[in-house]
């Protein structure tokens, strides 16, 4: 074990980092080609908002991946106290109107610690509807004000199940608080979906990037 030991300690630098001769053919250097711990998460696309109405993939969603990602950075409305929503489609994007039933609850806190909230929030769910479902509330429009979050679809491609969704938004609002949203239900339909848009519920999307992952 001191021989051991000793090879180990004359392997690593006095910062702590081990040196070239470290590794060797009795180690990780008969693996030909290491797997990048990014394989699992491919980006396919992204959409950039420049005072657009909305953003939308009509492209890329189908039975590659058995989840899509969707990664929200930065998204500013046009105009204060909207919300940022999404609907899907099963028609390439001729309609975004699948039957939804969903549910979500809030929390929030302002920055001058006046009050502290964590409360289900029944008007912005939906209960078999082919409404745009909400992912935030009470959006602020200031040059500094912006969301940001993720949302994740599991198998759209499948025609037996129902399309289960995940989503967590935090938003700075109107009104200077941070609101944390978490967003979750199903498209209940089994035909596959193969597109999804965002938008604002009034007004247009001034700037934001959205990307789409796939998920092996």
């Amino acid at each position: 074990m001191g021989a051991i030991a000793r090879n180990i300690a004359n392997n690593i630098t006095t910062s702590g980092v081990f040196t070239s001769g470290a590794i060797t053919n009795d180690s990780v250097t008969g693996i030909t080609v290491l797997a990048n711990a990014s394989d699992g998460i491919t980006l396919i696309s992204s959409q950039t908002a420049s005072n657009s109405a909305s953003l939308s993939f009509t492209t890329g969603i189908d039975s590659t991946y058995k989840a899509y990602k969707f990664v929200f950075v930065n998204i500013h409305p046009s105009a204060d106290g909207h919300q940022f929503q999404f609907n899907l489609s099963t028609d390439s994007g001729s309609n975004y109107n699948v039957t939804k039933t969903t549910t979500i609850f809030r929390a929030y806190h302002p920055e001058d610690d006046s009050s502290v909230d964590l409360t289900y929030r029944p008007e912005y769910d939906l209960a078999q509807s082919t409404a745009f479902q909400p992912l935030t509330d009470y959006q602020g429009a200031d040059a500094d004000q912006s969301s940001v979050g993720t949302l994740t679809l599991f198998n759209p491609s499948s025609t037996t199940y129902v399309k289960h969704f995940i989503c967590t938004t935090n938003n700075l609002s109107q009104d200077d608080l941070t609101r944390n949203h978490f967003i979750a239900g199903y498209g209940n339909t089994t035909s596959a979906i193969n597109a999804i848009q965002f938008k604002m519920s009034t007004g247009n999307i001034d700037a934001g990037t959205i990307y789409m992952y796939g998920i092996k």
